[in-house]
């Protein structure tokens, strides 16, 4: 059953690209790798700006298909899964990318298709 259209789509990607910047220093990522608190600061930053240039009703500036958005979260989702195996993170920091690398991956697997007319 897919049923995060676009428009949830839209609304959910401004918190999680804060949520990337702003959790990390809350929860005191990098205790065993620095790099687990970098990648996500800068993943936020980088969904930010994807979502302000992705063509949606949220989107500015409108210059990104919407299925290529689509393809950069799938990616994501994938590297924040590897990233505690990749990094030797722990404790917290593989907690922290495991459970929002399978967030994400869910989120797309759970795209209901556009109908075109």
């Amino acid at each position: 059953m897919k049923f995060i259209t676009k428009r949830i789509h839209a609304f959910l990607d401004y918190p999680v690209a804060i949520a990337l910047i702003v959790l990390p220093f809350l929860l005191g990522l990098g205790s065993s790798n620095p790099i687990a608190l970098q990648l996500s600061v800068a993943t936020g930053i980088a969904a930010f700006v994807l979502t302000l240039l992705t063509d949606h009703h949220l989107g500015a500036f409108k210059v990104i298909p919407y299925k290529f958005h689509l393809i950069v979260d799938f990616a994501v989702a994938i590297v924040f899964i590897l990233a505690p195996f990749i990094f030797s993170f722990e404790g917290i920091d593989a907690y922290f990318y495991w459970i929002n690398g399978i967030a994400v991956l869910t989120v797309v697997s759970l795209h209901k298709a556009e109908m075109t007319t």
